[in-house]
């Protein structure tokens, strides 16, 4: 009896296995690539959009106070892969660039770039006029072209000049003559040449011609990116203007510009 039994539960056993745990459906192998890829070590910038889509795909990531520092690990080998912004990863690596040996893989996510102020600030509407009279004239344009940005740039829409409220941000950047930008180290849209103080970059020249459509003088403020809402709200800053991707958070906690440049998330690694 006891043979039988045994007999009857092996055939079980077999067949379940048969089955793919008695469940009748397929449970599939993982693949060569996706193993390898979750299997890395990526380095990203703190608070970004890199480092938000390393945790929602599981990836074991180191995060860094910059997208620069970032390419850094890669080339120095302490972080086998990072993840960064397209438009940045187009200015700094390959062929004549500060990373020759640095290629890049996958795209990860599609996303567009905006300027971010405080909630409910006026410099939202007076930034979206500022754009699309730039983009109509062609100083965008010429702009994004000079930093190699042109096809990603986003087609402008008309805007009305805005009426400026005596208590609102406009006002007060007026008043105290300065417009202060947060920024990060970040080709080709904030960064300096070797040898420069002078910021330059798509962002930096944008915000230049807002300020003097203020009729203020302009100041860069290197930030910690993972406290621009708080560098923003405590006023010591007035706009984020850093190729700043639109996520669900950012346009949350800040009143955000139209969107003038699409980018994507990518993968870099050693060549």
């Amino acid at each position: 009896m006891k043979k039988k039994y045994l007999a009857l539960f092996l055939a079980a056993a077999m067949g379940c296995s048969l089955l793919a745990g008695c469940g009748g459906g397929e449970t599939p192998e993982p693949t060569e690539d996706s193993s390898e890829e979750t299997a890395l070590v990526y380095a990203v910038e703190a608070g970004s959009a890199g480092e938000a889509v390393a945790a929602e795909q599981g990836f074991e990531y180191n995060s860094v106070a910059s997208q620069a520092d970032a390419l850094m690990e890669v080339a120095s080998g302490t972080s086998d892969a990072a993840i960064i912004d397209l438009l940045m990863a187009d200015a700094m690596i390959g062929e004549d660039t500060s990373y020759p040996d640095l290629v890049t893989g996958d795209e990860l996510t599609t996303e567009e770039y905006g300027a971010g102020c405080r909630q409910d600030s006026d410099l939202t509407d007076y930034i979206n006029w500022v754009m699309s009279a730039a983009y109509a004239d062609g100083t965008m344009q010429t702009i994004a072209e000079t930093y190699k940005v042109g096809a990603a740039l986003v087609e402008q829409p008309e805007v009305a000049e805005p009426e400026i409220a005596a208590d609102g941000d406009v006002a007060y950047i007026q008043e105290k003559g300065t417009l202060v930008v947060g920024i990060t180290d970040f080709a080709p849209m904030d960064y300096q040449e070797e040898g420069s103080d002078e910021w330059i970059g798509f962002d930096a020249d944008m915000a230049r011609l807002v300020a003097e459509k203020l009729g203020v003088e302009i100041q860069f403020v290197v930030i910690d990116w993972d406290n621009k809402i708080m560098e923003l709200d405590s006023k010591n800053i007035d706009v984020v203007w850093n190729g700043m991707t639109l996520t669900a958070e950012v346009t949350a906690a800040m009143n955000c510009t139209n969107a003038y440049c699409n980018n994507a998330q990518v993968v870099v690694l050693p060549g």
